[in-house]
């Protein structure tokens, strides 16, 4: 089912700061991590990285184009978790070329928050 970015990630953007809307799964945040990236929501980006692997400033590259995210596999990362693992395949152009990130990252859930911590 496609949800629209109203009904799937924009609760979760606006909601971050205040902790009144958030992630219920691993995969929920991967998802408006990568909406956010689409945006440049970069506070949302450095809000949803866990604090031990956060980079100080981070730089999205206007030339890039996000085209559509993948998921292929969660490991975990339901509900009631506290780790998960996310399979994905983030699509993009960059100018005329098409690319995509294949990545399986790793989040944590701390007090009720779930946190992009890394890649395996």
């Amino acid at each position: 089912m496609k949800l629209s970015y109203q009904q799937c990630c924009q609760p979760f953007h606006v909601g971050r700061a205040d902790h009144s809307v958030l992630p219920e799964t691993a995969e929920q945040l991967m998802r408006s991590r990568y909406s956010a990236f689409v945006l440049g929501l970069v506070p949302y980006l450095l809000a949803t990285w866990h604090e031990s692997t956060r980079p100080k400033e981070l730089e999205l590259d206007p030339q890039m184009r996000w085209m559509g995210l993948e998921i292929i596999k969660t490991r975990s990362g339901g509900a009631e978790a506290n780790r998960g693992v996310v399979e994905f395949a983030a699509h993009y152009l960059e100018g005329s070329y098409e690319a995509q990130q294949h990545e399986v990252s790793t989040f944590v859930r701390e007090n009720g928050a779930w946190y992009y911590l890394d890649v395996l």
